[in-house]
């Protein structure tokens, strides 16, 4: 009896063990058993020149709003990639994408053959050409060679400054921002301004300080693409914006982008 007893608890014992065995063996690898390493995404740095509704401005809060800035949004969740935007005057724009002061550009940079020399462009993502801006209530032609002898305002550096060039009849008037030119239009200074049609919408439709006082002349007499600006030897970056932008229009968000800033 005392035998049957004593191997009774011996199963026991052994039963016991081997259960706190097989315990301490899950709990351990419980325990020890790695985490998922959090994904690292790169990161990159764009320059944005925030003087051109509805593409890029500084809004009431202070923060960089407008097309171009969605758009971007919406290409780095798209490709998987975390950027800042720090607001940079036209005049040094691409002497700092050169210099590496940046990785991007995005801010209504037109693909020019001339640009493609010294940076790599994206796909482009919006066709805006270059258009004439009036003063209401104008009678006469509407092509730019119909203003010879009068002051044509542009912002300097830009592809509507090398139109403007292009015609020396006209009188070219050169200026650091757009809006001033337009400024100087509504006061009288000029006959007209030339800019990418997409900005001259902005002032004839939105701008409050212009509304009733300007008129788009014609239609645009230039074909331009805009596309995003990216340092000659990032082949990362580029390659990350064309999957975004790939993206973003088979899903319909540049339609959208398009229908909220610039109709």
């Amino acid at each position: 009896m005392k035998k049957s007893l004593l191997a009774i608890l011996a199963v026991l014992a052994i039963v016991s063990m081997l259960f706190a065995i097989s315990g301490c063996k899950k709990e351990t690898e419980k325990t020890t058993a790695a985490e998922p390493a959090a994904v690292e995404l790169p990161s990159f740095v764009f320059a944005s020149d925030a003087t051109w509704p509805p593409m890029e401005f500084v809004d009431d809060n202070g923060d960089i709003v407008g097309f171009d800035m969605d758009l971007l949004d919406a290409v780095a969740d798209a490709a998987g990639f975390e950027y800042e935007v720090q607001n940079t005057g036209w005049d040094g724009i691409f002497a700092g994408l050169a210099n590496g002061a940046y990785d991007a550009i995005i801010s209504s940079v037109t693909i020019t053959d001339e640009r493609k020399a010294t940076m790599n462009f994206s796909d482009p993502y919006i066709n805006a050409g270059q258009i004439l801006i009036v003063p209401a209530g104008y009678s006469g032609g509407e092509t730019l060679a119909d203003f010879a002898g009068k002051k044509v305002g542009v912002q300097q550096g830009t592809t509507g400054d090398f139109a403007v060039e292009d015609v020396p009849s006209v009188d070219r008037r050169a200026y650091d921002d757009v809006g001033l030119a337009v400024e100087d239009l509504v006061n009288g200074n000029l006959a007209a301004v030339v800019c990418d049609s997409v900005t001259a919408i902005d002032y004839v439709a939105a701008n409050e300080n212009f509304k009733g006082k300007l008129e788009v002349l014609g239609e645009p007499f230039t074909e331009e693409e805009f596309g995003v600006a990216v340092q000659k030897d990032n082949a990362e970056l580029l390659a990350l914006l064309n999957k975004g932008l790939a993206k973003v229009f088979a899903n319909g968000t540049q339609a959208k982008l398009v229908d909220k800033w610039l109709r």
